[in-house]
């Protein structure tokens, strides 16, 4: 990699392999992404089994924590599916969970965002879609397809309509995981940006800059955990289409 394409924004986003792996001659590589995955999943299972160990009545800050986020998950999945939507609720939970380390680890410089990828956030994304076809068909059978035709539809427009709906839903995975690899990728490529004119203003000019990167550094903070929330969120709407077939 020359000098230019390493001080690029988008360099921070190249996957390096860690550790070469190869089984069959199909490359398994161990790669960055790959470890601030695994490392999403460590934090935040040792974050949950710490805060929970005591379950004291009156709760620690660490406990009160974990059971807010508790709430928060269940409180949104709730209101989206209604009760019927609890048997769920490891998924949401878990989903809301890993997002966020994921997002908020990416924030540490020099470390990884791993749902800035598309093939990751897609991954979770088309997992969630398989599981609610599956749930559907397996609780209304093939009822569920009347959700690409809505009531009062002329028959004469079905083709038509059933095409745009069928095309709607299928587009949902795609959509959702473009979302959140989208909003990911712009902030850290700005935040590069400004950061490289910090470097070049040096001491003179630079100040302005790195004002304004402190300032967008909280700001991505707080996009970091909106992004999950609404990852979460528009999984549980998603989810109401399979308890309750809405349209």
């Amino acid at each position: 990699m020359s000098a230019e394409e390493k001080h690029s924004p988008l360099a921070q986003f190249e996957i390096k392999p860690l550790y070469d792996i190869e089984f069959s001659n199909i490359s398994l590589d161990f790669t960055n992404s790959a470890l601030l995955m695994v490392l999403s999943v460590v934090i935040s299972v040792a974050f949950l089994l710490i805060a929970t160990k005591d379950k004291l009545i009156i709760p620690h800050k660490l406990q009160a924590f974990a059971e807010f986020l508790y709430n928060f998950v269940k409180d949104m999945l709730v209101n989206n599916t209604g009760p019927e939507g609890l048997k769920f609720f490891p998924l949401a939970f878990s989903l809301f969970i890993f997002v966020l380390f994921c997002n908020l680890l990416g924030m540490i410089p020099y470390s990884y965002t791993a749902t800035s990828h598309i093939i990751v956030t897609f991954a979770l994304a088309a997992s969630l879609f398989v599981v609610i076809v599956i749930f559907a068909f397996k609780k209304h059978g093939i009822k569920f397809l009347s959700i690409f035709m809505p009531s009062g539809t002329p028959l004469w427009l079905s083709p038509l309509l059933i095409f745009i709906e069928l095309f709607a839903y299928l587009a949902r995975p795609i959509s959702l995981s473009i979302r959140l690899a989208a909003n990911m990728t712009a902030g850290h490529t700005m935040m590069k940006v400004i950061a490289g004119f910090v470097i070049s203003l040096g001491y003179i000019g630079g100040w302005l800059p790195l004002l304004f990167l402190v300032v967008l550094t909280g700001f991505e903070i707080f996009v970091a955990i909106l992004q999950a929330y609404i990852f979460t969120m528009l999984a549980c709407v998603y989810l109401n289409d399979a308890v309750h077939l809405s349209h």
